[in-house]
């Protein structure tokens, strides 16, 4: 059966997006109300001992400008503290605080949830088939997974 090309990339943003809106309705039903998409790809660039904003920015592959941006909506909504570098006096170091480190937590956990909800849909086996054949597609490609947001600039 022939497919136009253009379904195939509508499909994968459409199972990225069915994921990511699942994720953030529960996030907001135990508790992250605020949590957007962002605010869990900059915690992960950020990670557990605390970037500069310009580090960042560099790991999100966005400007200082709009890193900054991204650490004012983490920090309004209690997920990163900003703390003095200890190494220049000048620099802030932004680190998660536990409730973002919770966010972080909640988050693996109902991803996992989710992924056994599509294994129970459409079997293990034809699951690991798709992860498998879309490793195999993304990562030669020289996508690192997880570089999203670099992307979305």
């Amino acid at each position: 059966m022939d497919r136009p090309g253009f379904e195939l990339p509508l499909l994968l943003v459409g199972g990225f997006r069915a994921l990511i809106d699942d994720l953030h309705r529960e996030l907001a039903e135990r508790g992250h109300p605020d949590a957007r998409p962002i605010h869990g790809f900059a915690l992960q660039a950020i990670g557990p001992g605390g970037v500069t904003t310009s580090e960042l920015g560099r790991r999100l592959g966005v400007s200082k400008q709009g890193a900054a941006k991204t650490a004012a909506g983490l920090e309004r909504v209690g997920y990163i503290a900003r703390e003095p570098d200890p190494a220049d006096a000048r620099a802030v170091i932004l680190k998660p605080t536990p409730r973002g480190i919770e966010m972080l937590a909640l988050s693996a956990e109902i991803f996992d949830r989710l992924r056994a909800e599509w294994s129970a849909e459409l079997g293990a086996e034809r699951l690991a088939a798709l992860e498998d054949d879309l490793r195999r597609i993304v990562v030669p490609s020289g996508t690192k997974l997880g570089d999203l947001p670099g992307w979305l600039r």
